[in-house]
This record gives structure tokens, C-alpha cells and sequence, in this order.
């Protein structure tokens, strides 16, 4: 039409590049053929011309988080001659009515990330994982850390839950593993340590963890609480890391590890070939990093426990066996996720393993039985009702023995025989041996004969060699002082 201005139609046409006819049509009807097109009527009638405003609109104006689905629902019952065929076309409905009329959401602002300035921690769950040591599961949690510029990773399995200990042992492997520190660090609430602590208890773990970052010269900071995208640069991170887990897993074919540390050991490995990826940013973001301190800080809690007169102390309602030398002392326990160091003054006198309280709220236990078998030899018949039975014998043989002797003897031999296999076990260090040869016997049907295992496994005097210590007589060492002397070597 631009063109028809200076042109003949026959002209424009073939500079517009169409034909002459084409150009006729044009010159007498300028409007597009979309624009002549008639808006397509409906085909059937509207179902819910009679419900959606007077019953729907009221029903998310009064709840706006309701689901379609139970919108619909909800018509179907007050009007059972309506189409289950409706769903979509209410779906689309009520979505377009709430771009018009539905309340303002929460917008998401991404941001710029520097490097050295930000670092963030999280914990996410790894139950879906299925993973087990030695055929249990393993209930778990995995600590996160990332720098969102670089892209550096590090993670770690918790055993417990969400704590101050796992944060911090956690955070302080990571930085260690980075080789610095950024100016900020940023976790979530901390809501699952928290839960169940008075205010005195929140404000003293709020105390500690503004102590953690002060030690490392970061500023400490925490998103708010059920506000997950605020993470969102490591929350983001955890269902790739987690999905990376798993394809190992799926290639490794099996979901069963030997011992924890063969599992750390794998999620290492994984984590190690992802930082690998980002080898250059990572070694970039380094330079930007602030210096660790000369030490690590404290990773645990500490807690003061009395050894009770039953040879050990309640901590987090779960009770540990401790040698009864210690009955009525007072010790210093520290806390960390998988293990307690228990000291006496400056003295550290054994490391245990942690326990976990059940999920139903009971009490557990940690128990060695070489803690109390010297007492037990002496009362036997306290294995019959034991509180901590189950959690005394060290392999599944010596339960199997006590179950088979109590099925098929009385119960008082029956007690003092499994007592004094533990006590075998105890006094010659053949617990495993020992475990072994009862699994023999029961798998033959027959019961332990504590003689004959006492003879196999205590030391046949005969082939004892023997020794023979001969006195040296004190004129030698008069005889030793005259020589240096003559020879002036110092001794």
C-alpha cells in the first residue's frame, strides 16, 4: 500500500513481490485476513455459566490457597448432574480468574554472587537413598556446603539430626578442605536444633554459633525460618548432589557399605569428581578467600555426667557403660556426632560410640560388656532380666547361644554358662574366634560346652616357653663406670 502511493497496482504489486491480482484484492479491502476473521462462537453450552460465579468465585475469594481440585469436588457433590469432564475446563478457569483477581505473590529476586563473600550450609535428608551398613540402614543426614560462585562443595554424613555439633564440625572440614574463609556465611534457622530448647538453651547455642564465625572472621547469618529459597543457592545444589549419589549408586550396584567409613568414603569420592569439574573457579574464588586461623575451634558440647552406681551415665536418654572403677566420679563428657570423649580433669579416658534415643521417645543404650562382665560373673543371674540385655552381647553368636541354652536348660545354668563365654571372650581376647566356634556348634544343633571352649582357647602350658631370668651382679656395673671413665665417653 506504500508503494500504490507513487505506483500503478500493477507496479506495486511486483516491487511488493505478488501478483497482479493479489495487488487488486489488496487495493480494495486493505484489512489482514486475521483481522477479517470472525471470532469462533462456542460449540456447546458453557457447564459452569451457573456455578462459577455465583459458587466458585465466592469460594476462592473467601479461601485463596483452596486447590481446584477440591473446588471440584465440592461441585460435584452439591451438583451430581454435572460432568465429571468439567475438571479442565474449571482448572482453566479459576487459574484465569486468579491472574485478574488473585492475591500478589511472593516474587524470587536472584542475585549477584562475588566471589569470597558468601558461603552456605544446609542439611538435607538421605532416607530415600536406602543405604545400609552391613545389611541395617543407615538413618542419616548429609551436611551441605557451598560456594555459590565456584561452585565448591563439600559434604558430610550426620548421624544425628540437625545440631550445632554437626554444623560445626561440618562447617570447620569445609573451610579446612577450601583452605579459607569467606567474610560471610549463611544456614538455615537452625529450627530442628532449636525445637524442644528452652530460651536460655537457644540464646546459649545462638551464642556459640556467632562464636564459630567470629572465630573464622565471618559475619554470621540465617534465612528465615520456612523460608527455603533464601538457601536457594545450596537447596538447589542438594537435589543435584543427591541425584549424582544416587547414579553411583545405581553403577555401583549395591546400596550396602562394609562400615561407615567406607561410606564417607564414597560420598568423598563423589564429591571430590564434582569440585574436580570446577577445578579453575574454584582455584579463582581461593585467591578471595580470607586466611583459616592458626587452629580449629570447639566441634562439641560439653556436658558434665556422675557415673551411677549401675557402671554408667544417662546422657540425651540414652545410657553408656563405663569401667566401674569410675562409679560415683564426676566426668567431663564431650559431645560430638558419632562419638563421646569422656575425660576425668584434663585426661581423656575412653572414647564411645554415640547412641541415638529411639523414635518412639525410649531410652537407648551403649553398652561393653568388658565394662561389667567382672560383675556379672559374680551375679549371673542378672542376665536373665537385664534392662540392657540385647545391647550386651557383641555378636549375634553370643545371643544365638544364650537363646538356644535358655530354650533347653535351666535358667539359672543357662545364665551363668552365656556369662562365662562372655567372660572367655573378655579374659583371652577371642571374642571373634569365640563367635566363630559357637556358630559351629549351634549350627549343628547342639549347645556350647564352656570346658571344652575354656580348653580351646586358653594357652596350653606346655607349649609355653620358658624363660629364665638370671641375676647380673652389681660388681658388672662397677666395672661398666670404670670403663667410661677411662675412656671419657659420656654414658
Amino acid at each position: 500500500m506504500k508503494l500504490r502511493q507513487n505506483h500503478p497496482i500493477e507496479v506495486a504489486a511486483a516491487k511488493a513481490g505478488m501478483s497482479r491480482a493479489s495487488g487488486y484484492r489488496i487495493s480494495k479491502d486493505p484489512q489482514l485476513p486475521s483481522q477479517r476473521a470472525q471470532p469462533r462462537g462456542r460449540r456447546r453450552p458453557d457447564p459452569l455459566e451457573h456455578i462459577f460465579d455465583a459458587e466458585v468465585v465466592p469460594l476462592l475469594q473467601s479461601a485463596p490457597g483452596l486447590r481446584p481440585v477440591a473446588i471440584f469436588e465440592e461441585m460435584l457433590r452439591r451438583h451430581p448432574d454435572l460432568s465429571p469432564g468439567i475438571r479442565r475446563t474449571l482448572e482453566r478457569r479459576i487459574r484465569a480468574w486468579r491472574a485478574v483477581h488473585g492475591e500478589e505473590q511472593e516474587v524470587i529476586f536472584r542475585q549477584v554472587h562475588e566471589p569470597g563473600r558468601l558461603a552456605l550450609s544446609d542439611f538435607t535428608d538421605m532416607g530415600a537413598l536406602d543405604v545400609t551398613i552391613a545389611g541395617q540402614p543407615l538413618d542419616h543426614l548429609l551436611y551441605h556446603f557451598r560456594l555459590p560462585w565456584s561452585g565448591f562443595e563439600h559434604a558430610h554424613v550426620i548421624l544425628g539430626g540437625e545440631s550445632f555439633v554437626a554444623l560445626a564440625e561440618g562447617l570447620q572440614n569445609a573451610l579446612w578442605s577450601v583452605g579459607g574463609a569467606p567474610s560471610s556465611h549463611r544456614s538455615d534457622s537452625l529450627s530442628a536444633a532449636f525445637r524442644n530448647l528452652d530460651a536460655d538453651a537457644r540464646a546459649d547455642l545462638t551464642t556459640r554459633y556467632d562464636a564459630l564465625c567470629t572465630h573464622y572472621r565471618m559475619t554470621p547469618t540465617r534465612n528465615n525460618k520456612g523460608v527455603a529459597h533464601e538457601n536457594g543457592s545450596i537447596e538447589s545444589a542438594h537435589g543435584h548432589l543427591k541425584s549424582a549419589i544416587r547414579d553411583a549408586l545405581l553403577m555401583r550396584g549395591c546400596a550396602d557399605f562394609d562400615d561407615l567409613d567406607g561410606y564417607r568414603a564414597f560420598i568423598d569420592e563423589i564429591v571430590g569428581r564434582r569440585n574436580a569439574a570446577r577445578g579453575k573457579r574454584i582455584a579463582a574464588e581461593r585467591s578471595y578467600l580470607q586466611g583459616l586461623p592458626a587452629r580449629r575451634t570447639t566441634d562439641f558440647e560439653e556436658v558434665i555426667v556422675t557415673v551411677a552406681s549401675t557402671g554408667g551415665f544417662t546422657l540425651r536418654r540414652v545410657f553408656y557403660t563405663v569401667p566401674s572403677r569410675l562409679i560415683g566420679h564426676r566426668l567431663r563428657v564431650r559431645l560430638f556426632d558419632n562419638r563421646l570423649e569422656v575425660f576425668t580433669g584434663g585426661t581423656l579416658l575412653l572414647t564411645l560410640s554415640r547412641g541415638r534415643a529411639r523414635a518412639n521417645g525410649k531410652h537407648d543404650q551403649v553398652v561393653n560388656y568388658h565394662h561389667v562382665i567382672h560383675s556379672l560373673r559374680r551375679k549371673p543371674m542378672a542376665l536373665s532380666r537385664l534392662v540392657y540385655r540385647d545391647k550386651l552381647f557383641p555378636r549375634q553368636e553370643y545371643r544365638r547361644a544364650f537363646e538356644a541354652l535358655i530354650d533347653r536348660l535351666p535358667e539359672q545354668q543357662a545364665c551363668k554358662i552365656t556369662v562365662e563365654l562372655l567372660a572367655l571372650a573378655h579374659d583371652r581376647g577371642c571374642e571373634a574366634e569365640l563367635a566363630s566356634a559357637l556358630s559351629r556348634v549351634l549350627g549343628d544343633g547342639g549347645l556350647p560346652d564352656i570346658n571344652a571352649l575354656r580348653g580351646k582357647f586358653t594357652p596350653d602350658a606346655g607349649s609355653l616357653p620358658a624363660v629364665t631370668v638370671q641375676s647380673v651382679s652389681l660388681d658388672s656395673y662397677e666395672a661398666l663406670v670404670k670403663t667410661v671413665d677411662a675412656t671419657g665417653v659420656s654414658a
